[in-house]
């Protein structure tokens, strides 16, 4: 059961104050005002089961519990659904309507391995080495399905025509599901699509993050004893070594937008026989697939050098790889006139007291909760930070991205300070907020052909003549596989 720190999961205080969470309602478009009031009708609905998909603690390929309760709250909703899509059985998409305009809007729900964390803002596991909502995806897909369903009452009551469809995308921390869920088409006739990220700031989100390939490399070579006959071994963990040398020494000669990672796991299992085979995950990111694809290459070839020295067998086997993020600018902008519209979340004294809590306890400076409305930003050529798989969706379809206040400004990301921040008030106010303007911007997709029109152009534009391939091994998903 969670624990609360200064009783601050405050309920009572968040039903009487729902409304503050969306300052100002829009005037101008009695239907943003009805999505705003439809998102708050649920408020209450949203918040358990965000603080569901929390508990579960479920990681890629495993959100059993967390695809069901998405599913089936959509459908009790009114939602058509189809579980199981693309050979996962964790994926599903939700719709509601038909025809077109056909508006998507994507939702993840998976955890992270060993971030188990209490709703305290100081590092206290809630189950000692278990996974933890560290990116906030309890609050992701639950924020976009609660999207979808303001919209489905536009339809309900005869004001908006289309269809509307959620998507659930599972495993986006680890093989990246969508990717699978675009092989199989299932984004192929789709005008529009809407995102969000959970945030330590709410802005329409126009960076591009970066590209990867994950790839894994295993060595087979002799065990033998390590002391009496190790001349008769050929050691897999010699390689492993050799290889990551290699990989270390290659960082110096590499631009400064690349990243490499890498994850050891099999190095022999004791310390008296030499290892007859070892496996390292790869991880390879660049600002663009082109920046990328070079780099890739090269470590993957630096595995053959290191069976050769070490006079072992060797193996490389391609897991996946996502593409950065193709900026809709236009999309963008509609998203950031409803971020201006909505205004920024306020929080309670008790809210930022927790929030300079966290910040103490992980080195930051004590500044609070922010989520001021900026102006939108310039997409940057070499934008850093992380990855996802919603880029090879932005290959596909249009896609309109939005960041929203989930944890204090600083918060380590992929921490158990995100998933402290997720479990209570501040997390559910951002989830809030981020179905509130995303259903808002949804609106805009529906009323305006002109606007659908101007963002697919863009898209056309600045796609140009490249023809998307997805970077995904031919097959089944891994969802078996001993990657897990």
């Amino acid at each position: 059961m969670k624990k609360n720190y200064f009783n601050l999961l405050l309920i009572p205080v968040l039903l009487v104050t729902g409304n503050v969470i969306a300052q100002k309602k829009s005037k101008a478009d009695p239907l943003k005002a009805e999505v705003v009031n439809s998102v708050d009708s649920r408020f209450e609905a949203l918040t358990d089961l965000s603080d569901k998909i929390w508990s579960f603690e479920e990681i890629a390929f495993q959100e059993t519990q967390s695809a069901a309760a998405l599913s089936d709250y959509a459908e009790s909703l009114g939602f058509k659904v189809t579980r199981g899509v693309a050979e996962i059985p964790t994926a599903f998409v939700a719709e509601y309507g038909s025809g077109s305009p056909i508006i998507g809007i994507l939702g993840e729900f998976d955890a992270l391995p060993g971030l188990s964390q209490n709703t305290v803002p100081t590092k206290s596991p809630l189950h000692e080495g278990a996974p933890g909502h560290g990116c906030g995806h309890n609050l992701f897909g639950v924020a976009s399905l609660g999207a979808a369903a303001a919209i489905k009452d536009l339809m309900d009551e005869g004001k908006i025509k289309g269809t509307v469809r959620f998507y659930g995308t599972p495993a986006e921390e680890k093989f990246f599901g969508k990717l699978w869920m675009i092989r199989a088409g299932l984004f192929d006739d789709v005008d529009v699509v809407m995102d969000w990220h959970p945030a330590a700031e709410t802005k329409a989100a126009v960076q591009k993050g970066l590209a990867l390939v994950d790839f894994q490399v295993e060595f087979s070579g002799q065990a033998a004893h390590a002391s009496a006959d190790p001349w008769n071994g050929r050691s897999a963990s010699d390689a492993l070594e050799l290889y990551t040398t290699g990989i270390n020494y290659y960082r110096e000669h590499i631009k400064p937008t690349v990243r490499i990672h890498y994850h050891i796991q099999d190095a022999g299992q004791v310390v008296n026989v030499v290892p007859d085979y070892s496996r390292i995950w790869v991880r390879v990111r660049d600002s663009s697939r082109d920046g990328l694809e070079p780099v890739w290459k090269q470590v993957e070839k630096m595995a053959e050098g290191a069976a050769i020295m070490a006079n072992v067998d060797y193996k490389v086997s391609l897991i996946s790889g996502i593409h950065e993020v193709l900026v809709n600018r236009t999309g963008s902008a509609a998203l950031q006139k409803n971020l201006e519209a909505l205004g920024p979340i306020t929080y309670t004294e008790e809210e930022q007291v927790f929030a300079k809590k966290i910040q103490e306890s992980t080195g930051k400076p004590q500044i609070g909760l922010v989520s001021e409305i900026k102006p939108m930003e310039e997409t940057a050529e070499h934008s850093m930070g992380g990855s996802t798989d919603v880029g090879d969706v932005s290959y596909v379809v249009p896609t309109i991205r939005l960041s929203a206040t989930t944890a204090p400004n600083g918060t380590p990301w992929h921490s158990w300070a995100v998933v402290a921040s997720g479990g209570m008030s501040i997390g559910h106010k951002g989830m809030a907020y981020a179905a509130k303007a995303l259903s808002m911007t949804m609106v805009d997709l529906f009323q305006s052909a002109e606007l659908r029109t101007a963002v697919k152009e863009e898209f056309k534009e600045k796609k140009g003549d490249y023809v998307y391939k997805g970077i995904v091994p031919d097959g089944p998903p891994p969802i078996n596989s001993n990657l897990q």
